[in-house]
């Protein structure tokens, strides 16, 4: 399943997005991995988390962020749950269509057991149609 964390850059996605993930390690049974545009948050989350500075890996399109996402779950089969602060920056999808990316990682999700939380600077209002059903928190 994609969940997503919405708002306006400021309104505090990145904090409900920590708040998630480190309340969420005590339920787990697999691993979860949170993928960030750098290092800032390491010591916020709990050590079990493994955190992933995207910004180190030379992603710069939609397609090769989803290659590197599906490389991260194919070494890890206990993977279950993958957290993306400042989903549209690290997927590089600012300005762009975010609807078959999304698409793309919910066959992801169905086919490897993975739930994926994403933080997005937008509005609510201004989320295409299709999405609005993913939203878990509106800022």
């Amino acid at each position: 399943m994609v969940q997503l964390i919405v708002g306006k850059k400021g309104k505090g996605k990145t904090k409900q997005l920590l708040d998630k993930v480190n309340s969420e390690i005590r339920e787990v049974s697999g691993s979860i991995v949170y993928l960030d545009k750098s290092t800032k948050h390491m010591y916020e989350l709990n050590n079990k988390v493994r955190l992933v500075d995207v910004s180190q890996f030379l992603i710069t399109n939609s397609s090769e962020f989803l290659g590197f996402v599906s490389g991260v779950i194919s070494q890890d089969h206990d993977l279950q749950q993958m957290y993306f602060d400042s989903f549209l920056k690290i997927a590089c999808l600012e300005g762009e269509n975010m609807e078959p990316v999304i698409e793309k990682l919910e066959t992801l999700s169905k086919n490897f057991g993975v739930d994926f939380i994403l933080s997005i600077s937008m509005d609510e209002e201004e989320l295409p149609v299709s999405l609005k059903d993913k939203i878990l928190i509106s800022l």
